[in-house]
């Protein structure tokens, strides 16, 4: 039974349940239905008690999808399971808007393409609880953040069951990766290196690293293509409950991972696609791969990676959250500062423009003797 078979069969049975909605509605009965929420300002959007499951999430803003995150904690954590720049968490990266439809997620606006521009919403996956449930969104920007929305849940007689496991979700960014040869094109024989064991453990882009016992379901990324000539060709690697070579999924290529083909095409597929891509941006691009009728397991442990070009010879700015359901406690992971999430502009001429302050932090690569053999041969060729 696949995932849509499983909402429509689950409409023909009556189920224990009190249906219930946290909303931005103006309780004055006037036609103010957003919050304003100051900068630096945490306000809670939804504070339930359970049990019971978030089912539907649909959000409206003007702007903010880097500035602001989302928070959301499940039966009185101290750690967020959710914690994600506003945009980020529905599928769209970089501040930019862009109408799509998946299963999970979707979003709609009349201005497909661009920055900060006003946009619908929607997420779709189920988010139980037992003792409690808390959405924040957080406000890190320096100005106010205008925010319409719903929370649709419901509430049930008696608890979850021991074996169910709690919805999280975590934003992950380099600006820039670390690449080894950001100069040489994809797909080249200079690109070709040997990127195995270690090496592709430490140096691979990492979407998600957890702990504890659940499944992973997807992702989106997002990549700021500075080469500007094909950003893909990274293998995804996965492993499961610790490392060994090669790891338990081994793929073969980004476009690959994403269920495509022959490079990102224009589309947004149900559990696969493009929510932005790069043609239409002069160079961003968020694409994403929903794992639904097979979600990848794990008991102790996992660590989702894929390469930045092949070898991890680029050095694009890439960015990510990843979706993931496990059981309660989870490992406590933190978000990078404002300054350093915001997306790369490029200046009118269209040049990248680069700030080297707010960079992220990268480790210190060190060439091996095929990655510097490569390079001198590029530069021969050149």
């Amino acid at each position: 039974m696949n995932y849509v078979d499983g909402i429509l069969s689950s409409l023909t049975r009556v189920k224990d349940a009190r249906t219930l909605r946290a909303s931005s509605w103006d309780t004055t009965g006037r036609n103010d239905d957003a919050w304003n929420i100051a900068p630096g300002e945490t306000r809670v959007l939804a504070d339930i008690k359970g049990p019971g499951c978030i089912n539907h999430i649909w959000m409206t803003q003007p702007n903010g999808y880097r500035n602001v995150l989302i928070r959301m904690f499940w039966d009185d954590e101290e750690h967020p399971s959710i914690l994600c720049p506003l945009g980020d968490f529905f599928g769209l990266g970089n501040e930019i808007v862009n109408s799509y439809d998946s299963i999970p997620f979707s979003a709609s606006t009349h201005s497909n393409n661009q920055f900060n521009s006003g946009c619908a919403l929607n997420c779709y996956l189920q988010m139980p609880f037992n003792r409690s449930a808390r959405i924040e969104l957080v406000n890190e920007g320096d100005t106010s953040h205008r925010q319409y929305y719903y929370v649709d849940y419901e509430l049930y007689p008696t608890p979850h069951g021991e074996d169910t496991a709690y919805f999280h979700a975590q934003f992950h960014r380099e600006n820039p990766c670390d690449g080894w040869g950001h100069e040489i094109k994809v797909n080249t024989a200079e690109a070709n290196i040997i990127n195995a064991e270690r090496l592709a453990w430490d140096n691979n882009y990492l979407i998600l690293s957890a702990e504890g016992r659940g499944q992973y379901i997807g992702c989106n990324l997002s990549v700021s293509n500075f080469q500007g000539t094909w950003w893909g060709e990274g293998d995804d690697m996965i492993w499961i409950d610790g490392y060994k070579w090669p790891p338990d999924l081994h793929g073969t290529g980004s476009e690959d991972y994403l269920n495509q083909a022959w490079g990102m095409q224009q589309n947004a597929f149900a559990h696969n696609g493009s929510s932005i891509h790069e043609n239409n941006t002069n160079g961003y691009q968020t694409s994403y791969i929903f794992h639904l009728e097979n979600p990848i397991r794990f008991e102790k442990e996992i660590r989702v990676t894929i390469e930045h070009g092949h070898g991890n010879h680029l050095s694009n700015e890439t960015s990510s959250v990843a979706y993931w359901y496990q059981m309660e406690p989870h490992k406590p992971f933190g978000v990078l500062p404002v300054e350093q999430r915001k997306p790369v502009l490029k200046d009118e001429g269209g040049n990248w423009i680069i700030d080297e302050t707010n960079q992220t932090p990268s480790s210190d690569l060190v060439l091996n003797d095929e990655m510097k053999q490569k390079k001198q041969q590029w530069q021969e060729k050149q």
